[in-house]
């Protein structure tokens, strides 16, 4: 055990620093530990764990994507008019919304890759654009979402949140089996030195293309999710949530460089930052004086960060977990 927490040591900090602000958090609202307050923290984590996610897959291979809050709005809006059927229209539904985002995430893949260009300046010209079209779909908040579908995704089941559920399920059924195959070893080796990765027979175009439609598809998810819990389509999300998730994989460990840290880092990093939220909210701290604070949090979170990186010698640990 003292061996798995060591290897996973950037994982154990942000699970052990959400654990504490949770307890926190429920030992101070009014309600206590019910599951109606698990519930919408839930909810409002996992928005943002997905947009976090989205964010891990740029980030990794040493990128960054300044348009994950774009897909969503993209995405949410997309939803907000082909989700408010039943039956096999919302599987329909569902998936041209991920189609959308898988695209949306292919496009910023191609244009990093073969027009060589930074990612930085892809992705905040490519924003604009699917802010663009987000408005022209939906000019003003509005649509209509199945609400059998909502609940179902947004309650509970047996007194465990449903988006509880769902994070599990990401980080059990697609993270852990991803990082053990070629392709998560990839994702790790672009980050941690392209030429290398390179020369050891990766085909890095390839797994960066993968890498940003991972992150255009995660991105779809947590435009998708946003329209079940507000149920909704709305344009003007866009730029929250695109901040927010960059500040989320750095609380949970994940390297701006680059190779280092993990989704589950990414998730945890999410949760952090809405239950500082959530607690400044029942603390009684100014709502004015919020962003104040996350900006102070997002500083900390990445002057430790940049100490730790500075001490690895290898990025290529994470092979040896």
């Amino acid at each position: 055990m003292p061996e798995f927490l060591r290897a996973n040591r950037r994982e154990a900090i942000a699970v052990a620093v959400l654990l504490f602000l949770l307890t926190v958090y429920l030992s101070t609202h009014p309600r206590g530990m019910s599951t109606y307050v698990m519930t919408i923290w839930a909810n409002q984590c996992l928005i943002l764990a997905l947009a976090a996610a989205a964010q891990f897959f740029a980030v990794i291979v040493r990128g960054i994507d300044l348009s994950v809050g774009a897909v969503m709005a993209l995405t949410n809006t997309i939803a907000s008019h082909v989700m408010g059927g039943e039956g096999i229209s919302l599987l329909g539904g569902a998936a041209l919304v991920l189609a959308a985002g898988v695209a949306c995430g292919l496009l910023n893949g191609a244009l990093v890759v073969f027009a060589r260009i930074q990612p930085i300046v892809v992705t905040l010209a490519t924003a604009s654009i699917f802010v663009g079209l987000a408005l022209i779909l939906r000019p003003t908040p509005g649509g209509v979402i199945n609400y059998d579908l909502a609940d179902a995704m947004t309650l509970d089941v047996l007194g465990i949140p449903t988006a509880l559920l769902i994070t599990a399920a990401v980080i059990g059924l697609f993270w852990i089996p991803l990082r053990r195959t070629g392709l998560g070893l990839g994702l790790y080796a672009i980050g941690s030195s392209e030429q290398a990765a390179f020369q050891s027979g990766i085909q890095v175009p390839l797994v960066r293309m993968i890498s940003f439609g991972l992150g255009g598809l995660f991105a779809g998810l947590a435009g998708l999710y946003f329209s079940f819990v507000t149920t909704t389509g709305d344009a003007g999300i866009a730029a929250n949530f695109t901040l927010n998730s960059i500040a989320a994989v750095v609380l949970g460990g994940v390297a701006l460089r680059g190779g280092v840290g993990s989704l589950i880092g990414a998730i945890a990093g999410a949760f952090i930052l809405k239950t500082i939220g959530a607690l400044m909210f029942f603390s009684g701290l100014p709502p004015l004086a919020q962003p104040f604070v996350e900006g102070l949090v997002l500083a900390a979170a990445i002057a430790i960060g940049g100490a730790d990186v500075l001490r690895v010698r290898n990025r290529l640990e994470v092979f040896a977990r």
